[in-house]
């Protein structure tokens, strides 16, 4: 069994006592370090070198997102879920800008949570529901489909009929296995698709897939 070492950074300290006693339950998850702000993060992840880091947004002397930004710029394997209470566009966009590889509100369940750190060891990204509605409702807003138009972007002409319905699908939300049940492929080849297209637009994660996806309004 494979264990997934976890740094959580957090400011309230009941918080991240509290996370941490969750977490420890889990007999493929080792908290190695804790951290109560971005500074103390990225010296944990120096420290440990951890599998992922559960990260707040909004903490003292230095915030998630720049943290995130630091701590992949050294550690690019490193994975980041973003768990905090703010879901503004601006720290949304922020975040997944950054390279987190996911986003969740902390009324998420105890099984989202530990689904969010396994999946994100796989190479899937996850937004909260609430999160994504708001995320993919701005982009339409700020740029709405235009049937008119015939310039679709370069990179995303550049892929095959296959891969831009791989890349809705991830715009959806579907995880590796979801798109090989819809599309009855191997799980296996699935995720060689997904790596090619984030080869091809020149992204770091499948969120950034899905942001690409809605703002290249092709439909």
């Amino acid at each position: 069994m494979t264990v997934i070492r976890i740094v959580i950074v957090e400011d309230q300290q009941l918080i991240r006592r509290a996370f941490a006693s969750l977490l420890s339950l889990e007999p493929d998850i080792e908290v190695v370090g804790q951290a109560a702000d971005g500074i103390e993060a990225v010296e944990m992840c120096r420290r440990f070198r951890p599998d992922v880091i559960l990260m707040d947004i909004q903490m003292p002397r230095l915030g998630g997102i720049a943290a995130t930004t630091r701590i992949l710029a050294e550690f690019p394997g490193t994975q980041v879920v973003i768990l905090t209470t703010f879901d503004t566009d601006d720290l949304v966009f922020g975040a997944i800008s950054a390279g987190a590889a996911a986003y969740l509100l902390k009324d998420a369940s105890e099984a989202e949570i530990l689904d969010t750190i396994r999946g994100v060891m796989r190479g899937e990204s996850r937004i909260s529901p609430n999160v994504a509605r708001k995320l993919f409702d701005e982009l339409r807003r700020s740029r709405p489909a235009d049937p008119q138009r015939g310039d679709a972007p370069c990179d995303l002409a550049a892929l095959t009929e296959r891969e831009q319905a791989i890349l809705d699908l991830i715009a959806q939300g579907q995880s590796n296995r979801q798109i090989a049940a819809t599309l009855f492929l191997a799980e296996g080849t699935v995720k060689n698709y997904v790596s090619r297209i984030m080869e091809k637009l020149g992204v770091q994660s499948r969120t950034e897939l899905a942001v690409k996806a809605v703002r290249s309004a092709r439909r």
